[in-house]
């Protein structure tokens, strides 16, 4: 083997022009600009370019006037991501959520009584000696579920008083319009006429109390989810478009795009997870993968997935897609 051959292994020739953008990043001379600055994630490249993909997608599902649904998990309104959901919700930006039990109580409790900081790397004994329970490296203390319970047996009882069995989008319906902060999401999906679905109403305190109000005090009332489910599908077909955007997985993710089957896919998908597809669960499943169960529509440019924490490339999502 000769030294050419060596170098053309160590260095291959190649005379092909790449027709895409140059990569570059934000230049921090002079005065911030922070629209150029979101700008410049498309050429940024790995996850900003992800992120500046799901900004423009967004964009075109508002350009559409399509339906927007949102889902989130619980912890999203454990931390300070429920603000930016409150906004979206009063602004008129979603049309439709879609999330897990813990995220009522959590709004509920924090209209009242906040959520405090905390740390990682805590005494978890110690903590429950305090009476705290952890959320990652933000705190819970438990007379927040004390009032919590007290609060929602006198809603139990105006909500159960004509109508034994209620569906979970009149439940966070009816309890929204009993609160009072604007930084609520209950409060202003009910003020904005925005409907939450919480198929699994009962995995979490919710569910608890309920099992302690029917034992207690009226063995008939119950939580009827079918109703809600058959709502969801038909109002997902009288949809001309629709648009998703899934923070997290579980089953609120699931919950939209089982329900876009019905209408042939939605039509434009953001994705934010930190979920693996290597272990094939639903909360890792990128947006492709729906596409082969006919839950997305299959366009090159109509979908994408930040894999990032929510924490920090949401409020960036919001603020490059529904402030500018």
């Amino acid at each position: 083997m000769t030294e050419d051959d060596t170098h053309d292994h160590v260095v291959p020739g190649s005379d092909e022009a790449i027709d895409s953008a140059d990569v570059r990043g934000y230049d921090f001379d002079g005065a911030f600009d922070f629209d150029e600055f979101l700008d410049t994630y498309a050429t940024t490249g790995f996850q900003a370019t992800q992120l500046a993909e799901a900004i423009d997608i967004a964009e075109q599902m508002q350009d559409a006037d399509a339906t927007v649904y949102l889902t989130f998990t619980s912890n999203i309104i454990s931390s300070g991501l429920r603000e930016a959901v409150a906004y979206l919700v009063r602004e008129g930006f979603v049309d439709v959520l879609i999330t897990t039990s813990g995220s009522l109580t959590e709004d509920v409790i924090k209209t009242a009584k906040p959520f405090k900081m905390g740390s990682w790397d805590a005494d978890e004994g110690e903590l429950r000696e305090r009476g705290i329970n952890r959320l990652g490296n933000i705190y819970v203390p438990s007379d927040r579920y004390v009032w919590l319970e007290e609060y929602l047996y006198d809603f139990f009882e105006d909500f159960f008083a004509e109508e034994k069995v209620r569906t979970p989008t009149a439940f966070a319906r009816e309890l929204g319009e009993t609160l009072d902060d604007e930084h609520s999401v209950l409060k202003q999906a009910a003020d904005n006429d925005v409907p939450v679905y919480c198929p699994a109403l009962t995995d979490a305190e919710v569910g608890n109390f309920l099992y302690y109000y029917r034992q207690g005090y009226d063995k008939d009332v119950g939580i009827e989810i079918l109703d809600d489910y058959d709502s969801l599908i038909q109002n997902g077909l009288l949809a001309d478009e629709t648009g998703l955007i899934a923070v997290g997985g579980g089953v609120p993710k699931h919950h939209a795009i089982m329900t876009n089957l019905f209408r042939g896919g939605a039509d434009y998908v953001v994705y934010i997870s930190t979920g693996m597809e290597g272990d094939g669960s639903l909360s890792g499943a990128p947006p492709n993968e729906a596409v082969s169960w006919g839950k997305i529509k299959d366009h090159d440019t109509n979908y994408t997935q930040v894999e990032a924490e929510a924490t920090l490339v949401f409020p960036l999502l919001v603020a490059g897609a529904f402030k500018n």
